[in-house]
């Protein structure tokens, strides 16, 4: 199975955890973002979306971990729009707060996981 993970550089860490352990069975990561140092010119920017929508093309389902940016939440509109199955991880239950949440993120495509990484991680490896 080929995966994706959306997030920002702030859950960096939390993005290289969850594709290592993937990787370590036998997964495949279509794009590891976290390599990347933060884009300086236009040209960066428009290269980097390029293998970022390449991967999401490539992968038979996207992580996105929260909270997230923009970019994150394009690749999910992405994803979405090509009937991707979407692991929406949050630590807490803020996605589930109906004042600020996304009516996307309740679409059968879309199953959301709160708590722990590892929760994570095993819902994946069991679906």
């Amino acid at each position: 199975m080929r995966f994706y993970i959306a997030s920002g550089f702030h859950n960096k860490e939390q993005v290289q955890y969850i594709s290592g352990k993937l990787t370590s069975r036998g997964y495949i990561h279509t794009y590891d973002w976290t390599k990347n140092e933060r884009a300086s010119s236009f040209e960066q920017l428009k290269e980097i979306g390029q293998l970022e929508k390449d991967a999401i093309m490539d992968a038979d389902f996207i992580v996105v971990l929260l909270p997230a940016g923009k970019g994150s939440h394009i690749e999910f509109g992405i994803a979405l729009g090509q009937n991707k199955k979407i692991y929406l991880y949050s630590p807490d239950v803020e996605v589930k707060d109906f004042a600020t949440t996304s009516t996307f993120y309740f679409l059968p495509e879309v199953e959301i996981v709160i708590g722990e990484l590892d929760e994570l991680l095993e819902k994946i490896l069991t679906n």
